[in-house]
C-alpha cells in the first residue's frame, strides 16, 4: 500500500501543471482542430455544421485561395531574413571583437536598443518617421538628392522590402549578442596557433570561429526561424493596421489566418490555416530533432 502511495504521489503533485497546460495550451488546439472541420462563420457561428475536409481542400487545393501565395511569401520571408540575420550579426559580432577596438562596451548597449525597444513602438515610429510618403525622413534623404518621392508600403515588392529592413533593425541585436558571446568562449590560443602556421583572417574564421561557433548557434537559428516564420506585427502594422492600410497585398500565412478571422468573419477556414501552420512547425521541430539525434550520438 505504501508503495503504491509514492508511485502515485508525483503524479498526484503533478495534476494541477497537467490541468493548466490542457486548459491552456491542449484545449485550444483541439477546437481549433474541431472548428477547422465546420463551416462557422459570420453568419453561422451557432448553427454550424461539419464539412470535412473542405477548409483544407480551400486552403490548400485553390491556387486563387490566397494560401498558396502567402505560405511562398512566408517562406521567401524567413529564408531570406535567417541568412541576412545570420551574416550580418556574424560580420558585427566579429567587427566588435576586433583586437584594439575603442568604446566596444558602449557600441554593444548602443545595439542593444532596438532590442530592448517594445516592437509596437518601434513599428510605428518607422512606419511614421522612415517610410512616410510626406514626412519620412528616407522620402526627405530621396528629395534631397533630385528623385521623386517614394512610396515604400504601397507596391508589394518595396513593402516586402521595407519590412525586411525593420525586421533586422530589430532582431540583429539579439543575434549578434548571441553569436558576440559565442566568441568570447572560443580558446584563443587556437587563433595564436593558426597564425604561427600562417593562416590568413579567412582561413581562422572558416577553420576556427564557424566551427566554434555551430554548436551555439544552432539552437538560436532554430529559435529565431520559427520567430521569421511566425512573424505577424511587423507585417501587419507597417501595411494591414486597420484606418492606416498602406494598398500593398503583401500577405503571410499568419496575416493570411487573421484576415480570416477577423476581416472575413471566416473562422472554419482560418482554423483551417492555422492547423496547416501548426503541422509545418512540428514537422519542421521534428526534423531539427532528428537532425540533431547523429552529433549526439557521434559524441
Amino acid at each position: 500500500m505504501e508503495n503504491t502511495k509514492k508511485k502515485w504521489l508525483p503524479w498526484i503533485y503533478c495534476l494541477p501543471a497537467f490541468v493548466l497546460i490542457g486548459a491552456i495550451v491542449l484545449f485550444p488546439i483541439l477546437y481549433t482542430g474541431y472548428i477547422s472541420f465546420t463551416n462557422m462563420n459570420l453568419y453561422h457561428w451557432q448553427d454550424y455544421t461539419f464539412i470535412g475536409m473542405d477548409n483544407y481542400i480551400r486552403a490548400l487545393g485553390k491556387v486563387n485561395s490566397g494560401f498558396l501565395s502567402a505560405l511562398a511569401t512566408t517562406l521567401l520571408w524567413t529564408i531570406v531574413n535567417m541568412i541576412l540575420d545570420v551574416g550580418i550579426a556574424y560580420i558585427l559580432a566579429v567587427g566588435l571583437n576586433t583586437e584594439g577596438l575603442r568604446a566596444r562596451r558602449i557600441y554593444k548597449t548602443l545595439l542593444v536598443f532596438p532590442w530592448a525597444m517594445p516592437a509596437y513602438v518601434s513599428i510605428l515610429v518607422w512606419r511614421v518617421g522612415m517610410f512616410n510618403t510626406e514626412f519620412g525622413l528616407l522620402n526627405k534623404i530621396v528629395t534631397a538628392l533630385g528623385f521623386d518621392k517614394v512610396d515604400f508600403l504601397s507596391r508589394n515588392v518595396p513593402a516586402f522590402l521595407s519590412c525586411m529592413v525593420l525586421n533586422l533593425w530589430m532582431s540583429l541585436p539579439y543575434m549578434v549578442v548571441m553569436i558576440d558571446g559565442g566568441l568570447s568562449s572560443i580558446d584563443k590560443s587556437m587563433y595564436e596557433s593558426a597564425v604561427l602556421d600562417g593562416a590568413s583572417s579567412w582561413q581562422k574564421s572558416f577553420y576556427i570561429t564557424i566551427p566554434s561557433l555551430k554548436k551555439i548557434m544552432a539552437p538560436i537559428v532554430i529559435m529565431t526561424t520559427f520567430t521569421m516564420f511566425k512573424q505577424f506585427d511587423i507585417l501587419y502594422l507597417l501595411t494591414m493596421q486597420k484606418g492606416a492600410v498602406s494598398g500593398s497585398t503583401l500577405q503571410t500565412i499568419i496575416t493570411y489566418a487573421h484576415q480570416n478571422a477577423f476581416v472575413s468573419n471566416n473562422y472554419g477556414l482560418s482554423s483551417a490555416v492555422s492547423m496547416v501552420i501548426f503541422v509545418i512547425i512540428i514537422l519542421f521541430s521534428l526534423w531539427t530533432n532528428t537532425a540533431a539525434v547523429p552529433e549526439r550520438k557521434g559524441k
